[in-house]
């Protein structure tokens, strides 16, 4: 079950994107965040003022989720992704992609553009972004075009070449004039690679020019020059921030990565679709001690695609993987076109690769507290619970409870916990047979006697002596017996077993004035325990287990219309009888212990239906005048 207060602590102090899921597990909210810790936890804090939309969603939240990025600005972008994708109810939609500017790079042209855009599409252009400032997009741009002297007219090349003067680009020296014919396409071509490797990330060298004359204009007191160089050279840090998350191609491609200690492993799969992150999933791999990465990774990726009926065009893997070109020629023929396993080495690929491994290591990492937190509630408290009763080894344990209304339809449920864990498939109902109004004494008896005889026919028809798993779960014993109560119940339970011939320990789990549990009770002497400690806890939930159980199967006996009462079955007594006993004696109890003349003096009763419930409840009186 998922804690959200424990989740809460768990949270790192990092850029992300957090996702927020009700009881049917929709997503119902994203957002980013420059540092999760702080952010999320804003949302579940009473004195925050959150307003009435988001107080209403965040008693809609059943867990949460988060994804890491490497800066606020990748966070942004990856919540703009996901938003689209899910559209989540409590989130403010955006209607199209014009949310973000992009820098292109018309490739497509003989003498390519460097242009501000606010769509990307799938053409022969190169897109670089998307970014969160136009400002520094367009400021960027221009530093490209004062840098390599590209132009920026929409004139056809070389078709409209000669046809006009140049513009007046060219003649403050930011154009090359090839719109003239002043420089030939090759050389025009290399300025506009040199571009690109600015854009891809090779700033630095700019930079330190930048810096060098920003220096230099400020030495010779130009300080307008020196801010207007200081202007430019913050755009280019600003727009260094170069994103991973959304891709330049448009493509479908999948991003794998893995992190894995001695005995677990977990995979990570981004989900890139036309060109964008727009989710994640990860996945538990069960791995042996002599297992290395690249074969757990070849292992996922067979079996991972082998029940997944999309197959990317691209597969961005973490390292290289045992029979690639096998694999590759698999995949290929399953998606019907060429499917390529590639591991990036520079860029923003190998970039996004590096931000998938590293949230794997975050779901192994706190995996590995959550099991360890699991096992505290679970095999610690079973070992707390041994070492209160003095008992050496407790593996696996029942817990049996009665439930009735008014006697009616009394059944026995038994809930069975191995290893601190509830074990579902071994829970066994009984419908009672041999016991008439509520006497839970003689039920338990009744459960406790089917339950072990069965047991032990079983295990002789079967000639088991050492009980495995693939025994049924009456033939395996437990190891403690819990028993809904104290000295009473457990006597019966030893009566029984002692009656069987089968040595098991009993344990009662006794309760205070207000129905709580307050301590075990354990070979006559009532035992304290520790209400804070995982020990008591475990009590608690079987306890509770135990009894919804048996709740859960006695209202799936009896109607809705009508709750049948054992004093329908006595004869002379219809329902006016039943209720006018019921409202003079309050209880079953009390009519049981009347005699006659007391039943005879209830309104509606005479002598001869006095004696009829007398006789009901009194068999042996009956059969002793007969003698």
């Amino acid at each position: 079950m998922f804690n959200i207060q424990e989740e809460l602590k768990k949270l790192p102090d990092h850029p992300g994107v957090y996702l927020m899921h009700d009881a049917g597990d929709a997503i119902i909210y994203i957002g980013k965040a420059i540092s999760l810790r702080n952010r999320v936890r804003q949302y579940f804090q009473s004195s925050r003022n959150k307003g009435p939309k988001i107080e209403k969603m965040v008693t809609h939240i059943a867990r949460f989720e988060y994804i890491l990025t490497d800066s606020e600005l990748e966070a942004l972008v990856l919540e703009c992704n996901l938003i689209k994708e899910h559209r989540p109810k409590y989130n403010t939609m955006l209607k199209d992609d014009k949310t973000y500017p992009y820098i292109k790079v018309t490739l497509g042209e003989n003498y390519p553009r460097v242009l501000f855009s606010r769509q990307m599409k799938k053409d022969k252009s190169r897109y670089y972004g998307p970014y969160t400032s136009a400002g520094a997009v367009r400021d960027t741009i221009e530093l490209i075009r004062k840098l390599y002297q590209l132009r920026s007219c929409n004139r056809v090349l070389p078709r409209d070449t000669g046809k006009e003067r140049p513009c007046l680009n060219y003649h403050i020296h930011q154009c090359t004039g090839p719109c003239q014919g002043y420089i030939s396409q090759e050389e025009y071509r290399e300025r506009v690679r040199q571009a690109m490797e600015f854009l891809n990330g090779k700033y630095t060298a700019v930079m330190q020019e930048l810096e060098t004359q920003m220096t230099q204009a400020a030495a010779e007191l130009d300080f307008e020059k020196a801010a207007e160089i200081r202007d430019l050279l913050n755009s280019v840090k600003q727009i260094a921030q170069k994103q991973k998350i959304t891709d330049f191609d448009g493509e479908d491609r999948d991003i794998i990565a893995l992190a894995m200690n001695d005995r677990d492993a977990v995979v990570q799969v981004f989900f890139v679709r036309q060109g964008k992150l727009i989710g994640r999933e990860h996945f538990h791999v069960t791995i042996g001690a002599e297992d290395t990465p690249r074969e757990v990774m070849s292992t996922f990726i067979r079996q991972y695609y082998a029940g997944t009926p999309f197959i990317p065009r691209e597969i961005m893997l973490q390292m290289e993987i045992d029979d690639a070109d096998i694999i590759g020629r698999w995949l290929s023929s399953r998606r019907g076109q060429k499917c390529t396993l590639r591991v990036p080495k520079k860029g923003s690929r190998e970039k996004l690769v590096e931000l998938a491994a590293q949230n794997a290591q975050m779901v192994l990492t706190q995996d590995r507290e959550r099991i360890r937190r699991e096992e505290g509630r679970t095999i610690g408290a079973v070992k707390e619970i041994a070492a209160l009763l003095g008992i050496g080894y407790v593996r696996r344990m029942e817990a049996y409870d009665i439930s009735n209304t008014n006697g009616f339809e009394s059944v026995g449920s038994m809930v069975v916990y191995e290893k601190g864990k509830p074990c579902r498939s071994d829970y066994r109902r009984f419908k009672l047979r041999t016991v008439i109004g509520p006497d839970d004494y003689a039920s338990m008896r009744e459960v406790l006697t089917r339950r072990f005889t069965h047991g032990m026919e079983e295990r002789q028809k079967n000639h088991i002596r050492d009980l495995g798993d693939e025994y049924g779960s009456f033939t395996r014993f437990p190891d403690l017996i819990l028993m809904d109560g104290g000295k009473g119940q457990v006597n019966i339970a030893l009566a029984v077993l002692d009656e069987l011939g089968l040595d098991i320990p009993v344990c009662g789990m006794v309760k205070d004035d207000h129905h709580r549990t307050r301590g075990l009770y354990y070979n006559n002497v009532e035992i304290p325990i520790d209400t804070h400690s995982e020990g008591f806890r475990l009590i608690t939930r079987i306890q509770d287990e135990a009894h919804r159980f048996a709740i859960e199967y006695h209202r799936s006996l009896r109607s809705k219309e009508q709750v049948h009462s054992v004093l329908d079955d006595i004869p002379l007594i219809g329902p006016e009888r039943r209720k006018a006993l019921m409202r003079e004696f309050q209880s079953l109890e009390a009519i049981r212990d009347a005699d006659v003349e007391a039943l005879k003096a209830v309104p509606s009763m005479n002598e001869r239906a006095a004696v009829s419930v007398y006789a009901f409840f009194h068999p042996q009186v009956e059969r002793a005048k007969d003698i």
